[in-house]
């Protein structure tokens, strides 16, 4: 299932929603009350349910887009202050300061659309494209590595197909900072998912860069990002629907990338002959294109299953890739190759 089906449930009405409570800004002067800074899967549910319930919170920022929705859609609307649920900027080690740097110098382009992922890696490759042109960005997730990048003139959009000149985004994650920059920001759009995260309308854009973390990647280019074997580490989310967005760019240039550390903090392996058991796949091989550890850039798009764990297997921990490579050989029948 892709995140954005999502929005389908309610819209087909295969969920009937009897309620939907939302949270949601001051009207402004036509009657308009924002969902400020979430609309991802809800707006099908505002649009479907029976009775909907308004929590005017003060604290919301007003954002443009689909998450504006007219008094007279509400049934009842009632005050509730609450502050926006924030997040603490991310840390970094080295390792995913050596990812960051290859992916910024290596995959980004003058030019191009970026969709970030949530987590440190994402945010250090926005903080090193303060020497790049005319980027423009197409995310589910709009967080506070955005930011200076606007402010600095980087960010134009002025390259988009879709909304040329506007930041589209479907969720705000971050500090008090970036609610304040995205309350009455014109230059931000807010979309519902299944628009943003169609892969259709994501290969519109130009050089689409889609930057995504995972847990897990096996010698077959399979991806493990939701669970830790059974473990539910989190939800999914559209890292698939941006991943073949990107393959899909109608300029063909798009970078499909998936940045993980090589091994875990107590030192074992990402990089393994097969995925944990009962790990969820969230990529298929056949969608992995770019791999990116801080040992280097492995390419598995069109490789066969040998030259996949060899280019693999070169990025991994050193101190793992003699194991991988007889796991290879044994489990998977193949010796790792670049040819």
């Amino acid at each position: 299932m892709f995140l954005n089906d999502v929005p389908r449930f309610y819209r087909r009405r295969l969920i009937e929603l009897d309620m939907c409570i939302i949270n949601v800004s001051p009207c402004d002067a036509h009657g308009n009350y924002s969902m400020g800074p979430s609309i991802k899967t809800v707006l099908g549910a505002v649009e479907t349910a029976k009775c909907l319930i308004g929590q005017i919170n003060p604290l919301t920022p007003f954002t443009y887009g689909d998450s504006l929705v007219h008094e007279s859609r509400f049934q009842y609307l009632v005050p509730h202050s609450m502050p926006m649920h924030t997040l603490p900027l991310p840390t970094a080690g080295v390792e995913e300061a050596t990812i960051g740097k290859l992916i910024a110098e290596n995959l980004v382009a003058d030019g191009s659309t970026l969709q970030m992922g949530i987590g440190s890696i994402p945010d250090i490759v926005l903080s090193l494209l303060h020497s790049h042109k005319d980027l423009g960005i197409h995310t589910e997730m709009f967080s506070d590595g955005i930011i200076d990048l606007c402010e600095s003139g980087v960010i134009t959009n002025a390259h988009k197909k879709l909304y040329q000149g506007f930041i589209v985004s479907s969720f705000i994650l971050g500090s008090e900072r970036v609610f304040s920059f995205v309350d009455k920001n014109s230059n931000l759009v807010m979309k519902d998912v299944q628009w943003t995260n169609a892969p259709e309308n994501i290969a519109l854009n130009p050089k689409v860069v889609a930057i995504n973390s995972c847990i897990e990647v096996s010698l077959a280019g399979h991806v493990a990002s939701g669970s830790i074997g059974p473990r539910i580490y989190s939800g999914f989310g559209g890292q698939l629907d941006f991943l073949r967005g990107a393959a899909m760019g109608t300029d063909g240039r798009g970078k499909p990338i998936l940045a993980i550390t090589s091994t875990t903090t107590k030192g074992q392996s990402k990089i393994v002959p097969e995925l944990a058991a009962y790990a969820g796949i969230v990529t298929p091989s056949d969608h992995t294109h770019y791999v990116v550890t801080e040992y280097g850039i492995a390419q598995l798009f069109g490789r066969n299953q040998r030259q996949r764990a060899y280019e693999l297997i070169q990025v991994a921990h050193p101190k793992f890739r003699e194991r991988l490579e007889k796991a290879a050989f044994e489990q998977l029948h193949c010796m790792p190759s670049p040819d």
